[in-house]
């Protein structure tokens, strides 16, 4: 589940980003479309919202009680965009300055410029090829970096791309990465995430048997010591 907080200043919503943010209109736009999409969802049979046939859409005059006006709609969306990061226990330090020197050393600002830490752009995953006009019309950035694509290519989710989330208040979050599969910071950076027995510190969808948790192999590479002082920088975000 994604931070909530700073949406305001998202160009993209979405792991996938699928609805692109330009006004308030886009997100509440995305809150419908978000509260719409369960009863024609179908995970190997599992219907979310415990009812209907994902073959057969329900006549639309009898979901239209169940769907939020546009008052309720621009009432949430300003909500959403009211909330605030709590207090930050992190403070800076000489071990997090030096940890901001080695994320700009190691061209982390490329992706996640300050002041949002995000560049707003959006990443194609392995094996999508962004087609021409999608170069014109989005902000694209045409680097792969390994990150697992069945959430953006094989679900109604899909698009082909993920956004570049924030590491804004990333202190104060768990289950990194799109798919929640590594739990803390250190477990992010850690080498052996890539090796096949690892076993993953958040999400298992294999029921606990190990597996390499890939993508974003940025960082893996650092020392002890240097990665030690990254997370502390950007434990102060």
């Amino acid at each position: 589940m994604p931070s909530l907080i700073g949406l305001k200043d998202r160009r993209y919503l979405d792991h996938t980003g699928i609805i692109q943010q330009r006004d308030i209109v886009d997100l509440m736009r995305y809150v419908a479309l978000a509260q719409g999409l369960d009863f024609v969802s179908s995970y190997d049979g599992f219907i979310p919202n415990g009812e209907g046939d994902p073959l057969h859409l329900p006549d639309p005059l009898t979901l239209r009680a169940k769907r939020y006006s546009d008052e309720q709609l621009y009432a949430l969306a300003m909500y959403i965009y009211s909330l605030e990061a709590p207090p930050n226990p992190n403070r800076s330090n000489a071990l997090s300055e030096k940890g901001k020197d080695i994320f700009h050393r190691e061209a982390c600002a490329a992706c996640h410029p300050a002041p949002l830490y995000t560049n707003n752009s959006l990443l194609p995953a392995d094996g999508f090829t962004p087609p021409a006009e999608h170069l014109a019309k989005y902000s694209i950035v045409l680097k792969p970096i390994g990150i697992d694509p069945g959430l953006t290519l094989r679900t109604r989710r899909g698009s082909g791309y993920y956004r570049v989330p924030s590491l804004r208040n990333v202190w104060a979050r768990e289950m990194l990465g799109h798919s929640g599969y590594l739990k803390t910071l250190e477990d992010f950076f850690d080498p052996h995430r890539l090796q096949p027995n690892y076993i993953p510190t958040g999400f298992r969808p294999k029921g606990g048997k190990p597996f390499p948790a890939k993508g974003h192999e940025f960082g893996l590479n650092l020392s002890a010591e240097d990665r030690t002082a990254l997370i502390a920088f950007l434990r102060t975000l």
